[in-house]
């Protein structure tokens, strides 16, 4: 449109009376781009004739800032030089404006004018600056017992609207009273940014009590979550008035482990130098409050006292109970047995509580341990048996081992699938484990060896009828057994015997089929036959001659 467009949207401008919406609010941050939409975005009307942005100050001040006409055509700054740099319009016709600061704190404007209309669209922004992490300053070194002191300064800097400052202990909000708590708050404003710093002192009246006591500050500001100081402890300063020991080691005290004592005075400074009663004995200890049992046992078992070191009076104390536990097992460690003997287990345990006691056998859990008479190769296997009470664990172990002279439980036969092999099948049962003899060569199989139990497989093609002995041994024994095998060939011929008497029959059976067939055919051609004869003979009646045809005439028509 160029010249002749903002001509036009002058004239427009003139002799149309503005409408003017409502004025909204608009929340932005401080350094970033702040983007303020027109009419909430919706600024596509059909007949517009140009968009214009300006501005106005808090204290009334009013300036353009750009027109742009068509969405072709690039928008036309006329922004004072503290925007012209920094401003931009969107697609949407959405100011925009980089690097916000405080300065941007002011009622912007979007002119819509179209052919029928103009109207406005008042923007009022505020731009808010989250402050930096609250900072804990000029704490104090120690506070006396009782006495109204400075604790610190917690510093928010650079924030707008400005941040505020609460003061807590242990997480719970101190709340001034002018008498133990005092606060007192100030802001400053940045002569350049114009961005505030909140400063607030704290002054307390510490008790001891407060030795544990943890105090921070929390930031409050309407940009987000509070934010909140690194807790800060403080020395309490007070003369000592209890003491305590302590028994530094796990929940359980195992014989062999070591114990440390310490002993805790809640007078400050604390005490340095103790003394530590126990069995009888005094221990001193300087520039420390703690003491070492090393590799302690049953007997250790006891009470323990600590006190100061210039009063004995002042002390305190605590039990020191050592746990134990012992596990006897019999028999243990490899046990030999003969397969049907019996056996007896015994475990016997001493425990400083009652003990909790379980059995596996080979890894594999046992509900109670099995009887042992008479002894069987299932029994055989590593079992083991684990105690606990008080933390402690103890185990022990027996390796049982059944042996036994090998004794053949099965000697039998079968075919295999085509028919044309025997599969010998010898299950044997001893231990150790026996090993088999043929007495004839064939394709060895065996089985896995378990619970005393060995299976072993010989495939082999008789060509006569024999007798095949299995023999089992170890070192404790020999057993045989024989089983008798026919041959393979001959059930072969007997087959093929049986194969050609029925071929025989079949053919029998063809040949009387044929004969039955042929004597038919004989019947039916004589059959055919006389027919065609009858037909022979009337023809040649009918076809003789003239003669005795009259006289059959004449013979016919005689009275």
């Amino acid at each position: 449109m160029g010249s002749l467009g903002v001509l036009l949207g002058a004239f427009l401008t003139a002799a149309i009376i503005p409408t003017v919406s409502s004025k909204t609010g608009l929340n932005a941050t401080y350094g970033e781009t702040i983007t303020i939409p027109c009419n909430n975005g919706d600024n596509q009307p059909a007949d517009l004739v140009f968009t214009k942005w300006k501005y106005t100050t808090k204290d009334g001040v009013s300036e353009d800032l750009l027109v742009k006409q068509s969405q072709k055509d690039e928008a036309k700054i006329t922004a004072p030089d503290s925007y012209r740099a920094r401003i931009s319009i969107s697609a949407d016709s959405s100011l925009l404006i980089q690097s916000g600061t405080l300065q941007d704190e002011n009622v912007f404007t979007c002119i819509v004018v179209t052919v029928a209309n103009l109207k406005e669209y008042p923007v009022d922004v505020y731009v808010h600056k989250r402050p930096s992490a609250p900072e804990f300053r000029n704490k104090a070194r120690r506070l006396e017992d009782g006495k109204l002191m400075p604790l610190g300064e917690c510093v928010a800097l650079n924030a707008n609207p400005p941040a505020e400052i609460t003061w807590v202990k242990n997480n719970k909000t101190l709340v001034a009273d002018d008498k133990t708590i005092v606060i007192k708050t100030s802001v400053t404003k940045d002569p350049v940014s114009s961005l505030s710093t909140t400063t607030s002192g704290l002054q307390y009246m510490a008790g001891k009590q407060d030795m544990t006591s943890k105090f921070a500050c929390v930031v409050k500001h309407v940009t987000g979550s509070d934010q909140v100081s690194a807790p800060e402890s403080f020395s309490i300063h007070y003369p000592t008035e209890n003491m305590s020991l302590q028994v530094l080691s796990a929940a359980h005290i195992r014989e062999g482990d070591d114990v440390t004592l310490k002993c805790q005075a809640d007078g400050n400074p604390p005490p340095t130098s103790f003394n530590f009663h126990f069995k009888g004995k005094t221990v001193s200890v300087t520039d420390s409050d703690v003491y070492t049992l090393t590799n302690v046992s049953r007997a250790d078992s006891g009470e323990y006292k600590c006190s100061l070191l210039n009063n004995d009076n002042m002390g305190a104390s605590a039990t020191v109970t050592v746990t134990y536990l012992d596990l006897s097992l019999s028999p243990s460690g490899k046990v030999l047995k003969k397969f049907g003997e019996s056996l007896e287990v015994k475990l016997e345990k001493n425990a400083s509580s009652e003990a909790t006691v379980s059995w596996t056998k080979d890894n594999g859990k046992l509900d109670k341990l099995p009887h042992f008479s008479p002894l069987t190769y299932k029994h055989a296997g590593l079992y083991t048996c684990a105690a606990s009470a008080d933390g402690i664990e103890r185990t022990a172990f027996f390796d049982l081992v059944v042996e036994g002279t090998p004794v053949i439980k099965s000697l039998t036969k079968e075919s295999s699938k085509d028919g044309k092999k025997k599969v010998l099948v010898c299950v044997a049962e001893g231990a150790p484990e026996p090993e088999v003899q043929w007495s004839v060569n064939g394709t060895h199989n065996k089985v896995p060896y378990a619970g005393g139990f060995t299976t072993y497989k010989l495939t082999i093609v008789p060509s006569t009828n024999l007798t095949v002995t299995c023999t089992v041994s170890n070192k404790l024994g020999v057993n045989s057994r024989d089983i008798d095998v026919s041959s393979v060939f001959k059930e072969d011929s007997e087959g093929r015997t049986d194969n050609e008497g029925d071929k025989a029959a079949v053919i029998v059976g063809v040949v009387v089929g044929l004969v039955v067939l042929a004597a038919l055919g004989g019947i039916v051609y004589c059959l055919y036959m006389r027919r065609r004869q009858g037909t022979w003979k009337t023809a040649e009646k009918e076809l003789g001659n003239s003669e005795e045809s009259k006289k059959l005439e004449e013979n016919n028509h005689r009275p």
